[in-house]
């Protein structure tokens, strides 16, 4: 077999970026608006619109919920982004965010038969972000929250999950520690080492790196064993700034109070010394996280450096200081810890049961799940996590997380396990038919045709 050169991994990781602007140019965006009603004549509109719609707008107005039933809320989602925080590129606006959203419903729908709308608000104030979000529920089962900064991302998921009458996820929050618990659930059972003994670091106290912290701790993994980084060092309750952490950056002294048993104190190499498991959650590589550092890692190390689109650093580079199991953000290396094996699958199991919220024991039961297929498959050092074209993982995770919604009295509507596989199976297997048929017809164009 022919050995890769360092040149031949980065013109590879190079690739998709040149391709995007050449696509996306082409298309013109993603996604767009695609009937699903019959139309024999120009007589059923009559019964689509004006006068027969009439007749649904009176039952609705009678029982709200019944807005489930001849509606498409049912399966609507709202990805919703303020610009602010897009990818690792910073506050660069919600026109410049827009192609991320509509990426992200291109997803939703393929990957889970989901009817995802991008919204990009010209809004940065929180409470005013946060009051547009409540007035749009009538139109959606589900919002998705995306690419917003810290800390005010906090409030707004914080706020809106308690306030609100439909499922509001923070996928960058949300998402990120679900795929990445199910990822480390593996990992563990590879290198043979239990997860309330193992010693974590958390590089990057951001809103995925918080959010990993607290869905680590809800899965099993000891409190007093996590070291969180963010970027004046470790959380600690002794730090110089507890202050400013105490009245600004709440979610952080919650950390600092529950984490770190030792009181460490230093900056990341100090944190990754004899740390059994790194996760980087930081900014982009390479070169964020050093290959010295890895060195000095415990035996069988775990390192998941998950920037995008560059990794803090490169897989090759980790394994080469003695990483045992490496995972990244991108779909191009093994290991993709990548949010798009989770939100899918997670809201269509909360939108098949009309859920209220998704709480934290979802996220865990959909990481567990996740889990399991990848082992059902055969785990190894490079196969941790399943990959997106093994499509039973969605439904799979849905079920998961629909039967812990319905166990925790959040669900509008209960069916049996079996029965809401099917429906989801049914339902994610026609939207990517709906594609390739759209394909063959030439009504989606292959431009180098």
């Amino acid at each position: 077999m022919k050995e890769v050169t360092i040149e031949e991994l980065l013109a590879k990781a190079e690739k998709p970026s040149k391709e995007a602007m050449r696509l996306h140019a082409f298309y013109k965006g993603k996604i767009g608006v695609q009937l699903k009603c019959r139309i024999r004549s120009f007589d059923d509109f009559a019964i689509w619109y004006t006068p027969g719609v009439a007749a649904v707008c009176k039952v609705i107005h009678q029982d709200r919920e019944k807005v489930y039933d001849y509606t498409n809320k049912w399966n609507f989602v709202a990805v919703i982004s303020d610009g602010s925080r897009v990818l690792g590129l910073g506050d660069i606006g919600p026109e410049a965010g827009l192609p991320v959203m509509e990426g992200k419903g291109l997803l939703y729908k393929y990957l889970g038969g989901v009817d995802a709308f991008p919204l990009c608000l010209n809004e940065k104030d929180p409470d005013k972000f946060i009051a547009i979000v409540k007035a749009l529920q009538p139109t959606f089962g589900g919002v998705n929250l995306e690419d917003i900064s810290h800390p005010k991302c906090f409030k707004i998921l914080d706020t809106l999950r308690a306030e609100c009458e439909i499922p509001i996820w923070h996928d960058d929050q949300q998402g990120t520690a679900c795929v990445t618990v199910a990822g480390l659930i593996n990992a563990l059972k590879i290198v043979g080492k239990k997860i309330d003994e193992v010693t974590v670091t958390m590089v990057g106290s951001g809103a995925a790196g918080v959010a990993i912290v607290r869905l680590l701790m809800s899965a099993g993994v000891t409190p007093g064993n996590i070291l969180s980084v963010d970027s004046k060092g470790i959380l600690h309750r002794d730090r110089s700034d507890r202050d400013i952490l105490q009245a600004q950056f709440k979610e952080k002294w919650d950390i600092c109070l529950k984490t770190n048993a030792k009181q460490v104190k230093g900056d990341v190499p100090d944190a990754i010394r004899g740390t059994d498991v790194l996760l980087s959650a930081s900014k982009q590589g390479p070169g964020t996280i050093r290959k010295g550092w890895i060195k000095t890692m415990a035996k069988d190390a775990i390192v998941f450096a998950m920037a995008n689109p560059v990794p803090e650093i490169w897989p090759w580079e980790a394994k080469e200081a003695g990483a045992r199991i490496v995972a990244t953000g991108r779909s191009d290396f093994p290991n993709q810890v990548n949010n798009s094996l989770g939100f899918p699958g997670i809201f269509r199991g909360a939108l098949d049961v009309r859920a209220r919220t998704i709480t934290d024991e979802m996220c865990i039961a959909a990481a567990r799940e996740l889990a399991k297929v990848a082992e059902d498959h055969g785990l190894s050092e490079e196969y941790i996590i399943p990959n997106m074209d093994q499509w039973e993982v969605f439904p799979r995770e849905a079920v998961a997380v629909g039967s812990k919604g319905i166990e925790q009295g959040v669900a509008r509507i209960k069916a049996p396990a079996e029965e809401r596989f099917k429906v989801a199976a049914a339902i994610i297997k026609q939207a990517r038919e709906e594609v390739q048929m759209l394909m063959r017809e030439k009504f989606i164009i292959d431009p180098d045709a």
